[in-house]
């Protein structure tokens, strides 16, 4: 069951229904703990208090905001609490805007908008109006200690929240940018060529994260005192500046985005396999 991270009413207008977002996607990584190398224990982090040369427990920590080097403000839960803004229980909606003129860039975190307990036909309607209007929400919602601008949009079976950032927190690189004088029609027209042969539907089961896997199937492999191979090194090209040569090297190798898992988890896992085996029959020989 997915855990609740905000709960309050939604608003626009006269209208006012509870609603309540979960979480929509998370990024997956292995993750690593820590060891002494000598003796592969494992290490934990100390809280140390420098003035006073000793370590501290959590229960003694307090929050500061540092406003000059090394002098803080020391702020408590309760005064913050008392500064939330309203927008802490309630999410007003702003305005609509055609879902086309929002660039991707400012989406910062997915969450998907549940209605509360009788909330589902105030949901329902705001749902299909955005569905069929091409609008989306533009809302003011507070949480995890920060003031958020957020899209609501609909989904395939409901509304999905994303959060975003502020204009300010866009980066402007001057140097990034697309001198399209540089463009030939006859050097576009192959380009336009080369895209339509890779074109194909989204379908985003087809990407997998190669490097994961391979690390679950390597430490698998350990722990199972198997042999380890490395993957099998990418093709690399030379790099080719021509568009014309480009195009013709591309439509002679091209190929569809693979369906399947990764060959090289297969690899390492059958080499893996290979290799216990072979350590296996070399015991029996011996013995």
């Amino acid at each position: 069951m997915a855990t609740t991270v905000w709960k309050g009413h939604l608003t626009f207008g006269l209208v006012s229904l509870p609603i309540k977002l979960v979480s929509a996607a998370r990024g997956e990584t292995v993750s690593f703990n820590q060891l002494h190398k000598s003796d592969h224990s494992r290490v934990k982090q100390v809280l140390y208090c420098a003035l006073e040369d000793k370590p501290v427990p959590r229960s003694e920590l307090v929050k500061g905001y540092e406003y000059e080097k090394d002098k803080y403000v020391v702020v408590d839960e309760e005064e913050i609490k008392k500064v939330a803004p309203s927008t802490a229980k309630t999410m007003e909606i702003l305005e609509f805007v055609k879902s086309a003129e929002v660039d991707p860039i400012y989406f910062e975190s997915s969450y998907y908008v549940a209605p509360d307990s009788a909330g589902e036909k105030p949901y329902a309607l705001l749902f299909e109006a955005l569905r069929r209007s091409g609008y989306v929400a533009i809302a003011k919602i507070a949480m995890h200690n920060r003031e958020h601008i957020v899209i609501v949009r609909p989904g395939k079976t409901g509304m999905t929240l994303h959060t975003m950032y502020y204009e300010d927190e866009i980066r402007k690189t001057e140097e990034f940018r697309t001198d399209t004088n540089l463009v030939k029609e006859q050097e576009l027209k192959l380009a336009t060529t080369l895209v339509e042969s890779l074109a194909a539907a989204f379908e985003p089961e087809k990407y997998k994260d190669t490097y994961r896997a391979n690390l679950i199937a390597m430490i698998e492999a350990k722990v199972q005192g198997k042999q380890i191979v490395e993957a099998p090194a990418p093709q690399h090209l030379a790099p080719v500046v021509d568009i014309l040569e480009a195009r013709k090297m591309s439509l002679q190798g091209v190929k569809k985005p693979v369906q399947s898992a990764p060959a090289a988890v297969t690899e390492i896992s059958s080499a893996a396999e290979g290799g216990g085996k072979a350590k296996k029959a070399r015991k029996t020989s011996a013995g």
